[in-house]
């Protein structure tokens, strides 16, 4: 039997914790508001609805192919997850910096979705624990992928106003707080089950 106080709460807690889209949102709320970051959460919402309706078609193939790729998948997410953070780093030493990255863009939020493992990895449990066991439809699995997409861009927004709120104040903290969020996009990096392994391997 479908279970949507299930679906709701796994949906909620696994979308407005914190994760590369959120973190990523929160910086470019901070560096330059939420009205300019809006093309960013849209493009975040779009790369999310796309890769859950795909997670919901494919989904028997994936798990079937995700033994085979999960290594490499996760190798390469987790070192463009590294990437951005490092150019939020970086971003320090020059205040304009981040502006030549194209960071705060449409394209840039579509496409992070496809190398980031949590999007990933959560289209991939919800449409298979809570979807696709009660519906096939076609009409329903994009009524889901819009929804969930949704959910998604409201806690992008929550956490892009928040830095936008507290502009002024993280602004004059720019070096630290470029720190931190670039600390957490590094933890969710190394998270990454496989990469944890792999970096065991050379050390």
């Amino acid at each position: 039997m479908f279970n949507l106080s299930a679906l709701l709460s796994y949906v909620l807690v696994s979308t407005f914790t914190p994760g590369p889209n959120n973190i990523m949102s929160m910086t470019n709320g901070t560096n330059f508001g939420y009205k300019k970051t809006l093309k960013f959460v849209l493009g975040a919402t779009t790369g999310m609805a796309l890769i859950m309706l795909l997670c919901g078609y494919l989904n028997l193939f994936l798990f079937e192919l995700l033994p085979n790729i999960k290594l490499s998948m996760e190798v390469f997410s987790s070192a463009y997850i590294i990437y951005l953070a490092i150019k939020i780093l970086k971003s320090n030493s020059n205040p304009n910096a981040i502006n030549d990255y194209s960071i705060n863009t449409f394209k840039s939020g579509m496409l992070m979705q496809f190398m980031n493992p949590k999007t990933i990895l959560y289209g991939i449990t919800v449409t298979s624990i809570f979807i696709i066991p009660y519906y096939k439809s076609s009409i329903i699995l994009c009524l889901f992928a819009i929804f969930l997409s949704l959910v998604g861009f409201i806690s992008m927004s929550c956490w892009t106003l928040f830095g936008a709120l507290f502009q002024k104040i993280l602004s004059r903290h720019r070096k630290l707080f470029n720190i931190v969020m670039a600390s957490l996009l590094i933890y969710c990096a190394l998270s990454v089950p496989d990469f944890k392994l792999l970096i065991h391997l050379f050390i």
